[in-house]
């Protein structure tokens, strides 16, 4: 293991945490700790952490998480710089600017200091600020693995992908890269001037209003749509059934309760379920996020991907987290929020 630095000696560190489920009001949902890290795992990065972003599954996990975790530090997404590197790591060094979604099974990244597994861990686009980084590995993540992982579309592929949510983090991501490396056309929602307007810089050929689906769509793609992406999906399963041929292909990322895929029987379609936390998981050895993360990296630093920062926050403190929830709760966000400092 690399020799840490003198302020890697001290294993205490500053960190936000929710004390017990609750809404984001509640006093016990978020609270200045100092926790202590564990052992530097052969594969592990201490990262010293410079920026954060929020996610809807932060949220998710703030209200229903087991209470024997507490105090449940969150946050997935992250951007920082290594200090510390484990016996096996062999892909980073002391001094390397990285970015990286994290994993459920390990503490969040709501910290000044952070253990993470170098193979899910991409080196931080060179163009990008912290900041700026800090805003897209976990979309970007999801994104990829929907588009070539479940749909397994490739730099051939055409038909028409509908991207339910083009506003949103993923959504913002899965246009991007669907617009960069297939040659699909790509129909994205929005209901508001300013997410419409979004989609259509993120490369959306279309843009429709979700809250008529079915003949927003069919405007412009007579013939249906061939793939779905969904955030969205309970009570539309009968409208994407509609909208798709024979073999359609759906890819959620949402856990509807009630949810039923019979409608898509007929036309022999398919659902597939995403999860970027899936690999790391299940899979722990796999690099494949790594080697994602480090294409995408390349890409933004071409210029051909951007990132989805659209707003800032000073300081990650319990007062800036609980506020940046309480944007997300609101659900009018374009593109994402990032906590930095």
């Amino acid at each position: 293991m690399s020799t840490p630095d003198a302020t890697t000696q001290s294993r205490t560190v500053r960190a936000v945490a929710a004390l017990k489920p609750g809404d984001v009001d509640a006093p016990s949902s978020f609270a200045d700790v100092e926790v202590e890290l564990g052992p530097t795992g052969e594969h592990d990065l201490l990262v010293e952490v410079r920026a954060v972003s929020v996610n809807p599954v932060d949220l998710k996990t703030r209200v229903a998480f087991d209470t024997a975790t507490a105090p449940k530090i969150l946050g997935y997404d992250a951007a920082g710089v290594v200090v510390e590197t484990g016996s096996a790591v062999t892909a980073f060094a002391v001094g390397d600017e990285v970015y990286y979604a994290g994993t459920l099974a390990r503490p969040g990244t709501n910290a000044e200091r952070h253990l993470v597994d170098e193979r899910i861990v991409g080196h931080k686009p060179s163009s990008l600020s912290f900041t700026e980084a800090a805003a897209v590995p976990l979309t970007t993540i999801t994104a990829w693995e929907t588009l070539f992982d479940r749909m397994q579309l490739t730099s051939e592929s055409s038909g028409t992908l509908l991207v339910v949510g083009g506003a949103g983090g993923v959504g913002s991501m899965v246009t991007q890269l669907a617009r960069q490396l297939t040659q699909v056309t790509i129909i994205a929602t929005a209901s508001r001037d300013e997410s419409r307007e979004w989609a259509l810089a993120m490369g959306a050929h279309h843009v429709v209003n979700h809250h008529n689906l079915r003949e927003e769509v069919m405007a412009v793609a007579p013939a249906g749509v061939d793939h779905i992406f969904s955030p969205f999906s309970a009570g539309n399963e009968q409208v994407y059934a509609d909208l798709m041929p024979v073999h359609g292909q759906v890819v959620a990322i949402d856990g509807p309760k009630g949810f039923d895929v019979g409608p898509l029987k007929a036309k022999a379609q398919t659902w597939h379920w995403e999860s970027m936390f899936a690999r790391p998981l299940f899979d722990p050895t796999s690099t494949a996020q790594r080697e994602l993360l480090d294409a995408a990296a390349q890409m933004f630093d071409a210029g051909t991907l951007r990132t989805t920062l659209t707003r800032t926050l000073h300081g990650v403190t319990a007062e800036t987290l609980r506020e940046a929830h309480r944007q997300l709760e609101g659900s009018t966000m374009v593109g994402k929020l990032v906590l930095e400092g």
